[in-house]
């Protein structure tokens, strides 16, 4: 089969629509279905394509894609926020990890620059699998999966300095490093984040006027094509100037428009990217020498596991069943290996036998990594659903509310709207959650993603009066408050907040938050007060006064979310203020002379 054309749109498609799901099923996760599924449809097996190279040539724009909704990501409040693990840990990491692995690649007889290309590149873990093996065992939030987290951004940050300097390197070992070069290079990425800072808000301004949604695309492709073609032409990477191009716009306020027109892109060429990695990954090569390629992915996980396993446990903090998780999650290769391993071959410093190699290691360890777990990880079982099309909410309802997750928070609120005889409409994306709503007869809920415009114009939004937004996620709340205050400007929005934090920002967008636990500590602090001996009137009027108190810090402490001394100095005199809040009331009750 040729590989171009309508074929390869349909080994594509046969590969999402059947490979995808039954790897799901168990728990494989889809991009070893796309990496599966490209090793049989490849040359070496079933060579249904034959020509992998213009597959993987088109796909790359994929990776790209990927680099800039990480630069999306990476605004600097969040980076200062979690600076101490990923700087401290995730630096850590890549140090330790690339000084040993390419030591091993040292002692296989590669140079010292191909050493340290192989040796940085193995370090890198898979930011795609190791998120998905966390959030199906729902462990993005624990500790393990925020360390894990944080290390992960480390590691795309440092892939994008080597992804730069492996031209060089090549460079260097043909001809001598050109200085010449390297001020060209740095003269074009300077041009293109000073320009770029001044100039894309504008571009975008200018386009968002024109409210066509096809035209707002277009200018997202051609920020970012435009970005790798400049990086190109200094012989840089292409991910450099895409990322570059990110983290210009992450703080701008069409930063949500912009992921959500590049995620489709992204999703597709990314699982065209891996597929075509695995039409490259020679299997006969693995079976001439599989003791080489075995001891490879060995030595891969042992090192990294051991590694990881003692920083997670020293600068990490965490304790030792979560250390090994988190060591389980990144002790695989990562997709960046594969553009790492790719640039350096292009550029000569890696063979093609060696390069082979290495591509059949990560791979294969992309493989092992959840079967590996799956044996060691019984500790954590998953429940696995089978999955389904967002449900089609019928077009006759006619709601003045809309709850956004119906989980204990949501249903509380729904409860109350239907014993007075409101009518409301509820989506969630847990379909479990929907079928055990459904089986205690609550016919108005939906499954669905209500972050999605077109799943809440499905769902009669424009008619909306109240938002109720009870989301789990606070990244999901935030999107979907953002989504409502641009679309439907004149709805109210009733916001569940995290914490405090999780509150300052759903007020910034216009929404009104209320903190999940808040009203409910409130009462039991006022039960305790009671059982203490205190008569119930007073002590409703200090929880009165209380709630009063904290909710004016909240305030205060919401205008300065942004200087963080003064955040902080505010803090330390809410504490003070909070200690002298009811002394004058325990003066009159406890006056000097009394027994």
């Amino acid at each position: 089969m040729d590989s171009g054309g309508l074929e390869l749109a349909l080994v594509f498609l046969l590969a999402a629509v059947l490979a995808v799901p039954l790897f799901k099923r168990f728990g494989f996760g889809a991009i070893l279905a796309y990496l599966a599924t490209g090793v049989l449809l490849g040359p070496h097996e079933l060579a249904l394509v034959r020509d992998p190279s213009r597959v993987l040539a088109a796909s790359e724009i994929g990776v790209v894609m990927l680099l800039f909704v990480i630069g999306l990501e990476l605004s600097l409040p969040r980076l200062v926020l979690m600076r101490k693990p990923i700087f401290v840990v995730g630096g850590l990491q890549v140090l330790l990890c690339g000084a040993a692995l390419g030591g091993l690649a040292l002692l296989a007889d590669l140079g010292w620059r191909a050493a340290l290309v192989v040796g940085l590149g193995l370090a890198l873990s898979s930011t795609a699998v190791g998120l998905q093996l966390l959030a199906e065992r729902k462990q993005l939030a624990s500790e393990h999966g925020r360390l894990a987290f944080a290390i992960l951004l480390f590691q795309d940050l440092a892939a994008i300095p080597l992804l730069a300097a492996i031209p060089l390197l090549g460079k260097a070992k043909a001809t001598g490093l050109g200085w010449d070069e390297v001020l060209r290079a740095v003269a074009v990425i300077a041009a293109l984040v000073i320009g770029g800072r001044y100039l894309l808000r504008h571009l975008f301004r200018v386009i968002a006027r024109t409210d066509l949604p096809e035209v707002f695309t277009g200018a997202a492709l051609l920020v970012v094509l435009g970005s790798v073609w400049l990086m190109q032409r200094v012989g840089l990477s292409a991910g450099l100037g895409a990322f570059l191009a990110g983290v210009l716009l992450a703080e701008s306020e069409y930063r949500h428009e912009l992921e959500a027109q590049i995620k489709p892109f992204e999703g597709l060429l990314l699982g065209l990217f891996f597929m075509a990695v695995g039409m490259g990954i020679d299997v006969h090569r693995i079976l001439s020498e599989p003791l080489l390629i075995a001891g490879g992915v060995g030595a891969l996980l042992l090192v990294k596991t051991v590694l990881l396993f003692g920083l997670g446990l020293r600068p990490g903090r965490l304790r030792p069943r979560s250390a090994f998780l988190m060591a389980g999650v990144l002790a695989l290769g990562g997709e960046f290996a594969f553009v790492v391993f790719d640039e350096a071959a292009r550029v000569k410093l890696l063979d093609q036998a060696t390069h082979d190699r290495l591509i059949a290691i990560v791979g294969l360890s992309m493989a092992l990594t959840p079967l590996l777990l799956m044996l060691a990880g019984k500790l954590l079982p998953v429940d696995r659903v089978q999955e389904k099309p967002f449900d089609a909410i019928p077009a006759d309802r006619h709601p003045q509310v809309l709850v956004a997750g119906f989980g204990r928070f949501g249903q509380i609120v729904a409860r109350l709207l239907r014993a007075q005889g409101i009518p409301f409409i509820a989506i969630d994306p847990d379909i479990e959650q929907v079928n055990l709503s459904r089986s205690m007869s609550s016919d108005q809920i939906y499954y669905g993603d209500p972050t999605r415009m077109a799943l809440l114009r499905s769902a009669g939004a424009e008619r909306i009066k109240v938002f109720v937004v009870a989301i789990n996620g606070v990244e999901a709340s935030l999107r979907m408050v953002r989504l409502v205050r641009k679309h439907y400007p004149k709805a109210r929005v009733f916001a569940r907040a995290r914490n405090r934090q999780h509150a300052w920002q759903l007020v910034d967008m216009g929404a009104e938050a209320l903190r999940e636990t808040y009203g409910s500590s409130l009462e039991m602090g006022r039960e305790v007060l009671v059982a203490l001996g205190m008569e119930r009137t007073q002590a409703e009027t200090r929880m009165r006064r209380f709630r009063e108190w904290d909710e004016a810090l909240l305030e205060q402490q919401r205008m300065l979310q942004d200087d963080e001394d003064a955040l902080l100095q505010a803090t330390r005199d809410a504490r003070k203020e909070l200690d002298d809040l009811f002394g004058d009331d325990a003066a009159a009750a406890h006056p000097k002379g009394s027994g």
